[in-house]
């Protein structure tokens, strides 16, 4: 059976079976609904796993990445032991707003996903505000 998306929302809000990552895509696109990146305010994608975080800067418009880094990245995996912690998103955050200035980016909109704004999500927020995005 196929189901529309607010459906298949209050089957998930009625406790009824519904296959997890089915549930994820649905929460994903409730939110990209939303968030749409353009060229003059780009979207700020942010992809959280358990060892490490990648963020991209992405036009949505023509479907292109202008910006993207990670914790993986040389200068900022050598600052921290690991990129589990909220320090290293930060930094990713900063090392992020000042590429993105190179390219003369300053506005973005932010799109955390289907994770919720805290802990190394909110630091990579926090330390691309500091670096000099707005949001």
């Amino acid at each position: 059976m196929k189901f529309s998306k607010r459906t298949l929302l209050k089957l998930k809000n009625k406790n009824k079976k519904l296959k997890p990552n089915k549930y994820k895509k649905l929460k994903r696109d409730s939110l990209r609904g939303s968030v749409k990146g353009t060229l003059e305010r780009p979207r700020l994608s942010v992809y959280r796993s358990n060892e490490n975080i990648y963020a991209q800067i992405i036009d949505d418009t023509t479907s292109t990445t202008l910006v993207s880094c990670s914790t993986l990245d040389r200068d900022i995996k050598l600052d921290t032991t690991n990129g589990r912690t909220c320090e290293a998103s930060r930094r990713m955050g900063e090392k992020l707003a000042a590429l993105s200035l190179k390219k003369n980016i300053t506005k973005i909109v932010f799109d955390r996903g289907p994770y919720i704004y805290h802990g190394r999500i909110k630091a990579l927020a926090d330390g691309a505000r500091a670096g000099g995005l707005q949001f």
